[in-house]
């Protein structure tokens, strides 16, 4: 054994998007971080496509802003094309999207790391945890150093056992070009006992520009934004000198394109049996679309910059298995790729998960209550879910540091609420995905309002600077003092929020008499213009969601204990009993989402705990 000892309140294992947010979260709250990884070099790793945002993510990364984390301003130094997604709709799913310099990205969050006070990063491989009296105490690594902790957070996203498949042939990694962590998967299974199952995900290739016929293919320009993504664009830590914008380009695969997957079926991986992993369903390989979906004969793709100083463009919307001959062939078959050189491979990669069941809400793992996990780990896929539950796992994780309750966040104030809550409640039997259509108080929930929701919660958490807050708290001040404004002086005998609501929530309508107070020249006065059109055309619908927030929350203030002794509940069927005692819901709100458990069921849960109320307070 080393002699080698080092000693933190809180560890991270894993320097991708979920154990970035994860140790600065930690370390905002005065926690001594540890940030172990594989590659210092391949910290903040885009390993698919160079995107942040999208439908519910766009979302879920202004929430990481509003809640003093990184994501959000990290992508506004490296954007190359920014899009707000769903305008079509309204504006309560509409959801931001910037396609990234992925080089640019990578480096300035390891920047924005090795800058973070209390926080150190450390290149080397987690191979096994460090338990003494059955209670987690720190980590080993590969080199023989033992490090000791109070906390550890888990984000090790494709690493656990992971295996790469080109076609038939397969070889242990993590992601290209990097090993797998298989010695780690092994401690969580025999060491820890947690039950590990098997997910997949894959990618698609990239190809060289130079190689690439744009001529016939439709252009997709970047927007415009009159926002960023952070909602504090002054507090960027790594800035270009100039900021350029790059266009993707839209094409469409064609019959000889499906002809050429249904030929090489037989050396799919995925149709072979090579792969026992189940992928996700919103995202499925191209020989699945075109299994899937045979009355499409043709599908979609995006190509899509990797950066400003590179060549390589990523076709969004092919990612597949096949062999690299096959690969070939298929890009071959694109309008505008005839010639087109592939410079890396698309693969599939199975990796090792813990099913959410054995976590709570805080993240921490039910048998381990100072081990939290964050990202592909849990079952989830997609950058901006990791992110997000990484700030939550290393939020908690600091704050059991610190001898403190661990903070739940609910389905009513987040979309990382509505995803935890989902998690570690319903049953994950594919990689999990955020949509809008997940959460039910969404009009509430918008990507314009995540800093009215949230930078309060993270000011009394310890998570936003007070500099960050005192700005918000201006910002607020002023479009509260606006909407009052607004609804006592009138224009043409009605007030102007009455002229707002009839907008319909056109945040771009032009508004042909001045608003007082308001230079809407200026991004504050724009920002406070657009979201009093938003809440003025929603103000009804939102009126009757916080209602039911208000119903919400009498149930999540009915706490569960997690030695609750479900079999003293006489009534219970034998199904709800074993479905409570596996999932041990924090609260009766989150019982009532468990498949299966019915409303009459609550009651008599309610009934008991307030009988052990009362028995407890006599």
């Amino acid at each position: 054994m080393s002699s080698i000892q080092y000693n933190y309140d809180v560890i991270v294992v894993g320097g991708g998007h979920a154990g970035c947010e994860a140790a600065l979260a930690s370390a905002r709250l005065g926690a001594r971080t540890l940030l172990l990884t594989i590659n210092m070099d391949h910290i903040a790793q885009m390993s698919c496509n160079p995107a942040i945002g999208g439908i519910a993510k766009g979302q879920v990364v202004r929430e990481i802003d509003a809640l003093g984390g990184a994501m959000g301003k990290i992508t506004d130094a490296a954007t190359i094309q920014f899009r707000m997604l769903n305008r079509g709709k309204g504006p309560a799913v509409w959801s931001p999207r910037a396609q990234c310099d992925k080089v640019c990205y990578q480096r300035a969050m390891k920047f924005e790391l090795e800058n973070a006070a209390n926080l150190i990063i450390h290149q080397a491989e987690t191979t096994e945890f460090l338990i003494e009296n059955k209670k987690i105490c720190g980590v080993r690594t590969n080199l023989e150093e033992n490090f000791r902790c109070k906390s550890v957070v888990v984000c090790s996203g494709t690493f656990l056992s992971g295996k790469l498949h080109y076609g038939l042939l397969n070889f242990p990694g993590g992601r290209a070009g990097d090993p797998p962590s298989s010695e780690l998967s092994k401690a969580f299974s025999k060491q820890l006992k947690i039950k590990l199952g098997r997910l997949k995900t894959g990618t698609p290739p990239r190809i060289l520009a130079k190689t690439i016929d744009f001529s016939d293919m439709i252009v997709q320009e970047s927007e415009s934004p009159e926002e960023s993504f952070s909602y504090f664009p002054e507090d960027i830590a790594y800035p270009r000198a100039v900021k350029k914008e790059m266009p993707c380009f839209l094409v469409k695969s064609t019959l000889k394109t499906a002809e050429i997957i249904r030929k090489n079926l037989d050396k799919s991986p995925l149709y072979s049996g090579k792969i026992s992993g189940i992928g996700t369903r919103y995202c499925p390989s191209f020989e699945d679309k075109v299994v899937r979906f045979p009355h499409h004969e043709t599908h979609l793709l995006y190509l899509e910059p990797e950066g400003e100083f590179t060549q390589e463009y990523y076709i969004n919307g092919i990612s597949t298995s096949l062999p690299t001959d096959v690969q070939v062939q298929m890009i071959h078959s694109i309008p505008g790729l005839e010639n087109a050189v592939i410079s890396r491979y698309a693969y599939a990669i199975e990796y090792d998960f813990v099913f959410p069941d054995q976590i709570n809400r805080g993240l921490a793992v039910k048998k381990w209550p100072n081990l939290f996990l964050a990202g592909q780990i849990n079952g989830t896929s997609g950058y901006e879910e990791a992110a997000g539950q990484g700030l939550i796992a290393g939020l908690n994780a600091a704050r059991f540091a610190n001898d403190k309750e661990p903070y739940e966040f609910g389905r009513e104030t987040s979309y990382i609420g509505v995803m935890i809550d989902d998690l570690v409640t319903k049953e994950i039997v594919e990689p999990y995905r955020l949509f809008t259509s997940r959460a039910e108080y969404r009009l509430i929930l918008r990507q314009d309002n995540a800093d009215l929701r949230l930078c309060r919660i993270a000011n009394d958490l310890g998570l936003l600077s007070s500099a960050k807050f005192a700005k918000f708290m201006k910002y607020s001040g002023r479009l509260a003092e606006t909407e009052a404004r607004f609804h006592k002086e009138k224009h043409e005998k009605q007030s102007i929020l009455n002229h707002l609501k009839s907008l319909g929530g056109d945040v771009d309508a032009k508004i042909d008499f001045p608003l007082p107070g308001l230079d809407v020249s200026q991004p504050e006065s724009a920002r406070i213009k657009r979201q009093l059109i938003i809440t003025a055309h929603y103000h009804g619908y939102i009126e009757r969601e916080l209602k039911s927030v208000k119903n919400l929350q009498k149930l999540e203030n009915w706490r569960i204990p997690p030695d609750f002794n479900y079999d003293a509940v006489l009534g219970l069927r034998n199904e709800s009993r074993m479905k409570l005692g596996k999932i041990l819901p924090s609260t009766l709100s989150q019982a009532t989402r468990i498949d299966g458990v019915t409303p009459a069921e609550i009651t008599l849960l309610q009934v008991h705990l307030k009988r052990i109320f009362e028995k407890n307070t006599h």
